[in-house]
């Protein structure tokens, strides 16, 4: 039977190298602290076991990647059956030689693997050039089925497209999950920035409220520099937090901070938020044929 109430948590991390050796033992720290509060779902950031390499394009940094199952599924899987938690992870998946994904991976109390989740959406912007390194997601938006509940895994960019969110509450996900990886370029104003994390949050935020549901999301945190010349690297922006089904800020980090986010959900009322704002009733499914169209000329 499915918790009425769930205690869940994040864990907002620094990256100093592509150790992972290291990255992952401060993670299990972090995971430990947040199980001995009670969490049973924990959820770490996109791309948690070594620097963001997609800075730049490097055909080395592929060396990175690693099959699933593999040492980080086995490391985590461990993790998730000694605590008795479900853990939300996010790996750089070696699926065959030269195909790629960034690739959610969830456990369920156990080091077999509940579910995977391969990211759908991939940006290619300056300091972000991941179609280099990531072939899009083939899994389609559906949750995975875990013992507290079916948790809708989405990775970053994911998180700006309301037709993902759409698709995975449409699919029955209890729970909508971000592991994340954004930060500001040094070199825009402080107004820019502000503007950046506003739009990144309220976009969030609104899909907790078109859907009814709680929204956790994980950033990165800290300078990292990028190999490139005269690029100046990213300062990832922290700021994880957790949401309400109608939006509201439960719990929020800093943005230079490592640390850990623990709310207790009441499942109750998410039900309840959604009978009193019934949006799936209301939904003109008859009227939405142009979404699936590019552009309308």
């Amino acid at each position: 039977m499915r918790p009425n109430k769930l205690k869940v948590g994040l864990v907002q991390q620094a990256v100093a190298d592509n150790d992972k050796q290291t990255n992952w033992q401060k993670s299990a720290d972090k995971i430990a602290e947040l199980a001995a509060q009670g969490c049973e779902c924990i959820m770490l950031q996109e791309l948690h076991s070594t620097l963001y390499f997609c800075q730049d394009e490097n055909v080395d940094a592929f060396d990175l990647a690693e099959p699933i199952p593999g040492p980080a599924t086995e490391y985590f899987g461990a993790l998730a059956e000694k605590h008795n938690i479900v853990l939300v992870t996010s790996l750089f998946e070696k699926r065959a030689a030269g195909l790629y994904h960034n690739t959610a991976v969830v456990f369920d109390r156990s080091r077999e693997i509940a579910g995977r989740y391969r990211k759908m959406h991939i940006p290619d912007d300056p300091g972000f050039y991941e179609k280099f390194y990531f072939t899009p997601g083939d899994m389609g938006f559906k949750p995975i089925d875990t013992s507290v509940g079916k948790l809708g895994v989405l990775v970053c960019w994911d998180q700006w497209y309301p037709e993902a969110a759409r698709l995975m509450a449409l699919a029955g996900a209890e729970i909508l999950f971000y592991p994340t990886a954004i930060g500001w370029d040094t070199r825009d104003t402080d107004d820019e920035k502000s503007r950046q994390f506003g739009a990144w949050q309220t976009i969030q935020r609104a899909h907790a409220v078109a859907n009814s549901l709680p929204v956790i999301v994980a950033n990165r945190t800290g300078f990292e520099a990028s190999p490139s010349e005269n690029d100046p690297g990213i300062q990832f922006w922290g700021q994880s937090f957790i949401a309400g089904p109608q939006g509201e800020i439960l719990a929020q980090a800093g943005v230079d901070e490592e640390t850990t986010l623990s709310v207790e959900l009441d499942m109750e009322r998410t039900e309840h938020v959604k009978r009193i704002w019934p949006y799936f009733r209301d939904r003109r499914i008859d009227a939405y044929d142009n979404l699936i169209k590019r552009w309308l000329d």
